[in-house]
């Protein structure tokens, strides 16, 4: 590999590294808002029969792993710091295949 073609790599990596820690830092909500407007734009006039089951589909199980990652695995932790009774998250769980 050439020099050139080295600091070329490096550049882009860093540029591709600020990228990541810029999106990393949008606010879900304005994440989501982007995502959603590409996903209309995609459905040319088509109606979403079922767009709010989609989203949750989307947005719970990582939510449910990344609580659960920092309670240690303990479900009556992760369900109280979601707000949520434990037999429904674990239901969820299930439901997702968590568990």
């Amino acid at each position: 590999m050439t020099l050139e073609v080295l600091v070329r790599t490096q550049e882009a990596q860093q540029v591709e590294k600020h990228e990541t820690t810029r999106t990393e830092q949008q606010p879900l909500r304005e994440c989501l808002a982007q995502h959603l407007d590409a996903y209309f734009s995609e459905l040319d006039g088509e109606v979403p029969g079922t767009l709010y089951k989609l989203v949750i589909a989307e947005i719970e199980p990582p939510l449910f792993e990344h609580v659960l990652k920092h309670t240690r695995g303990n479900v009556s932790r992760a369900a109280e710091m979601l707000g949520i009774h434990r037999s429904t998250l674990r239901r969820k769980l299930a439901n997702y295949g968590l568990i």
